[in-house]
């Protein structure tokens, strides 16, 4: 992993790239705030100290933040409140505070860098057909057969179907329900809600089909699920 190091004592970023180096990782050490900004491409994590000669590492941190989502872990002697919230909202990582041990610094580079590579791994493809016994619900085809049979299903109806359907043998609950159909104009139409349900079931014709959770939501059958043929 190629790791920029921001610091400005040349003690602890010796230290600092000589650790890193034995634990695997290429280090380019660089000791301004503007440096940062050029060589962040090349970069798979940086490492930001917040006292850095010609600017303030929050401020790196806010430019660095409106070009690229590189994973950054401060490392600082700033260990109040103020500074290490500002710098979690600006969009740090994590924040250490010197001195640190190393064994903790290595564990939390792994942690930064496992939990980025996983956000940035290709999404497995979407389920697109789900399956409840003689019930087939095309996702995208927006299309429902039960028995082999097509049933016609308002868009509504389908609407709530599909979010049901997409969290198969799940609970949801009512207000998710309505939030995701119905977005933000769902507030007052909750009774809308139970006719649509209502109208749903008898369409389908399969009791037990779309279960009620008293007090709480909704679940969708146990089922198989597949992708679209």
């Amino acid at each position: 992993m190629q790791v920029l190091l921001a610091e400005d004592d040349d003690g602890v970023a010796a230290a600092l790239v000589e650790a890193l180096y034995d634990h695997g990782h290429e280090t380019r050490r660089v000791r301004y705030g503007r440096d940062v900004l050029t060589y962040h491409r090349s970069s798979d994590l940086l490492l930001l100290d917040l006292g850095l000669p010609d600017t303030d590492g929050l401020d790196v941190l806010r430019a660095l933040r409106a070009v690229s989502d590189l994973p950054v872990v401060v490392l600082t002697a700033r260990g109040d409140e103020r500074s290490v919230v500002r710098g979690l909202r600006l969009g740090a990582d994590d924040y250490l505070v010197k001195p640190v041990r190393l064994a903790e610094l290595l564990a939390r580079i792994d942690t930064v860098t496992r939990r980025n590579s996983a956000r940035n791994a290709p999404a497995a493809p979407a389920v697109r057909t789900v399956r409840a016994a003689d019930v087939e619900v095309e996702l995208d085809a927006r299309r429902v057969r039960v028995g082999g049979a097509e049933v016609e299903l308002t868009t509504k109806e389908f609407d709530i179907l599909a979010v049901l359907a997409g969290r198969a043998g799940t609970a949801v609950s009512r207000e998710q329900l309505l939030d995701e159909v119905w977005g933000d104009a769902h507030h007052g139409v909750s009774r809308s809600l139970d006719v649509h349900l209502t109208q749903l079931r008898a369409k389908l014709r399969r009791p037990g089909l779309l279960t009620t959770i008293r007090g709480f939501g909704y679940r969708f059958g146990t089922s198989t699920r597949t992708d679209e043929d």
